[in-house]
């Protein structure tokens, strides 16, 4: 079996998908993060495609950014600034090939994440 990657962000707030939501993926290499992809998140929260698919799949150190300014101000908190949540990066390891999720569970103060199926 071939390792990969995908993510989803749920609305723990309004409990739903969040849509629209800018996903950045980087490997983290020593004191450096190079970039992988850019995808943004669809009407069921998640990526139209596995933001590391296993053809490009390798082991190591990786981190997920979500760029949620936007989507938080549309959460109700347009005016608040600095917002208090922005741009949240989540970085993990993958150990061994195989399925990764890392989702978010979003609202205007807090998150969480964990390893899903």
């Amino acid at each position: 079996m071939s390792g990969y990657l995908t993510t989803h962000v749920l609305d723990t707030a309004n409990g739903c998908p969040a849509a629209g939501i800018p996903v950045e993926l980087y490997r983290i290499e020593g004191d450096a993060r190079v970039h992988i992809r850019s995808l943004v998140t669809n009407s069921d929260g998640r990526t139209d495609q596995q933001i590391l698919p296993e053809a490009e799949f390798a082991i190591g150190e990786y981190e997920l950014v979500f760029k949620a300014g936007d989507y938080v101000e549309a959460m109700g908190t347009k005016g608040v600034e600095p917002l208090f949540l922005s741009d949240i990066p989540i970085r993990f390891g993958m150990s061994e090939a195989s399925h990764y999720h890392v989702p978010l569970l979003l609202s205007p103060f807090g998150y969480s994440t964990y390893r899903g199926s």
